[in-house]
Order: structure tokens, then C-alpha cells, then sequence
């Protein structure tokens, strides 16, 4: 008699509740974390035993990649009572066991100083011959927001429309932003339209009521940042008045260019017509005679005349002084008329009875 097709099942079942007992994992309780960049995280992997398990226990953390055609990356490994973490470059002295003793049930990991780059998928893989467990878990680092800035874009005048702009330079999306009044009321103008995802806050119609100081929060699921601006709305400006006085300054200042070109033409054409007057003066009036020359022609013309004595006339001569020779510069007594000096052959020499021309 063949048993019951129930009780072929049921043992079925007990013989793989028996088997599966033998190694397990007990931390499935939480497969995802999102933590903030620098902080710390603990990935969870505690498991059990029993008798049945008889081989040496095999304790690894793998990262698994999010292109399914690149290979598993081993993080840390616990092998025949040892402890292996110089696998994964990118985590040296940033990883490590939580308990010091892995093979007391507890294998989960620690990362210290979370980076942007640590997001990805991990597993934990526990093997204890004949059983063998894993339990993947996922990790998300988030950046905080900083560097905001706020800033105000439009005329800051009476009846204009005015925005204020938030801006996180850092920070991991989705990020949130949301203005608050600071000062006065403390609650934004009825007119104000809040986009949370830009960060603009349009005021339309701004009058001096909402003169004051405003601030703006960026958040996302890990931190947050703030900043504030000031903002003074006013009567609007004097345009025609600041247009005609730049136009009456432009004026004046062409006017005092004008006024130096032609100071300094004038003074150009006054130096030149001086040089002119000065050069001609020059070119009508003759050189200078030299005194040495014509006492030298003068000595000449007496020894040539000495030349054709004989030395029986030679007695009556009278030596003439050097200090007597005639000159260019003689004094004429006054209403004398110039005349020019006769030729050398006009002049006659007296010397005793002779007389030589």
C-alpha cells in the first residue's frame, strides 16, 4: 500500500526545513539606508549556526555593480580566523568589521566617511559547509545642500514685480526650497508666488510694505542650508531729470574740449609764425667781416708795395703801427655817408718823394 500523497509532502517539507535551518541570516529587517556624505553607516549581516555545520566559516562583503557586465568587487573577506581588507582601494582605513570577532554571529561592516561614491548595491555572503547565505542591501549617499545663495532680480520699485532667487550650489536632488519672511509681519506678501522647485518667490505689484529681510531654506531627505537677502522697495526714479542732466554734463564737457583744441591751435600757430619771423631776420642780414683778415690784406699790399723799392728810397719810410691798421670798425663822425674801400689799385703810398701806386 503506497502512502498518502499528504504525507510524501509533509515530509518533503520537514526535510528542507532541516536543511535550511542549519545556517541562516537573522538581520533582514532593513535592505535599504540613505545617509548623508561624511557621516557613518552600519551594514547590517548577523547570522546562526548549528552542529551541522561543520566547515570553516567564510565571512564576504561584495559590491555589486550597477553594469551587470562588470564583475563583483570584494570589499572584505573573513577567512580561517583572519581578517582581509586590502581588496577594494577606493575604501582603505574608511572600512572595517563592526565586531572585532566575526565568527561570533556578527559579520556586518562599518564605512566611515561616507562619499557620493559609495551608493551602490552590497551584499554580505556567509558560508559555513554545508550552508551558504547572502543578503544584499542597498546603500544611497546623499549630499547635503551648501552654498546657497539669494539674491534679488528686478527694479526694487514701487509697483514693479520683484523675484527672489534661491540657489543651492551643492546638494543631492530632489531639493526643496522655502521662503519665509523675517522681519516685519513675518508672512509673505498676499501677492507672493513660491515655486519649491526653483527657489524663485515672484512679489507682483511690490509696494514699500514689503520692504524687509527674507530667507530661504534648501532641504532634501539629509540635511538642509539657509541664506537671506535684504530687500527695499522705493519710489521710482527721476528718469527725465538724471537723462537731461547727463545730457547738459555732456554738453559742458564737449564744450571745455572744444575750448583746449583751440587754445593749443592757437599756440601751435604762434610758435610756428615766431621760427618763420626768426628765419627770415637771419638770411637778410651778412656775416661779419673778421679783423685779422683785413689787417692781413692790409700788410699785404704794403709789403708788396715795399717789395718794388730799391733800398737808397728806404729812408723816409715811417713804419706803420700794427694798432693802426684800418678797420671795418672805425668810428664815422656823424652825417658821414658810408663809402666802401677802394680797390688796391686806387690807393696811392707816399714814401718820401716817391709816391706808389
Amino acid at each position: 500500500m503506497e502512502p498518502p500523497l499528504v504525507v510524501v509532502v509533509s515530509l518533503v517539507l520537514l526535510c528542507a526545513a532541516g536543511l535550511t535551518r542549519s545556517l541562516s541570516i537573522t538581520s533582514v529587517d532593513q535592505s535599504m539606508f540613505e545617509k548623508a556624505q561624511g557621516e557613518k553607516v552600519t551594514l547590517p549581516c548577523t547570522f546562526v549556526v548549528s552542529e551541522e555545520d561543520e566547515g570553516p566559516l567564510d565571512i564576504e562583503w561584495v559590491l555589486i555593480p550597477a553594469d551587470n557586465q562588470k564583475k563583483e568587487q570584494i570589499i572584505i573577506m573573513y577567512a580561517v580566523d583572519r581578517i582581509y581588507n586590502h581588496y577594494y582601494a577606493a575604501m582603505t582605513g574608511r572600512m572595517q568589521f563592526t565586531n572585532p570577532d566575526p565568527k561570533s554571529g556578527d559579520g556586518s561592516l562599518d564605512i566611515l566617511n561616507l562619499k557620493s561614491a559609495d551608493t551602490g548595491t552590497y551584499q554580505c555572503k556567509v558560508k559555513k559547509a554545508p550552508g551558504v547565505q547572502s543578503q544584499k542591501i542597498q546603500l544611497t549617499v546623499l549630499v547635503k545642500p551648501a552654498r546657497t545663495k539669494c539674491s534679488v532680480e528686478g527694479s526694487q520699485e514701487i509697483g514693479k514685480d520683484v523675484i527672489l532667487k534661491c540657489a543651492s550650489q551643492e546638494g543631492s536632488p530632489l531639493l526643496s526650497y522655502d521662503w519665509r519672511r523675517v522681519s516685519g509681519s513675518q508672512e509673505l506678501p498676499a501677492t507672493s508666488m513660491l515655486n519649491k522647485n526653483t527657489g524663485e518667490l515672484l512679489l507682483k505689484n511690490a509696494s514699500q510694505d514689503y520692504s524687509g529681510t527674507y530667507s530661504c531654506i534648501a532641504s532634501n531627505r539629509v540635511g538642509m542650508d539657509e541664506c537671506s537677502v535684504e530687500l527695499n522697495v522705493t519710489p521710482p526714479i527721476n528718469t527725465a531729470g538724471i537723462i537731461a542732466g547727463a545730457i547738459i554734463g555732456t554738453l559742458l564737457g564737449l564744450s571745455v574740449l572744444a575750448f583746449l583744441v583751440i587754445c593749443c591751435c592757437k599756440k601751435h600757430r604762434e610758435k610756428k609764425y615766431e621760427k618763420e619771423v626768426h628765419h627770415d631776420i637771419r638770411e637778410d642780414v651778412p656775416p661779419p667781416k673778421s679783423r685779422s683778415s683785413t689787417a692781413r690784406s692790409y700788410i699785404g699790399s704794403n709789403r708788396s708795395s715795399l717789395g718794388s723799392m730799391s733800398p737808397s728810397n728806404m729812408e723816409g719810410y715811417t713804419k706803420t703801427p700794427y694798432s693802426q691798421v684800418p678797420s671795418e670798425d672805425f668810428e664815422r663822425t656823424p652825417g658821414q655817408n658810408p663809402t666802401f674801400a677802394p680797390s688796391k689799385y686806387d690807393i696811392a703810398h707816399k714814401i718820401g718823394d716817391i709816391t706808389v701806386v
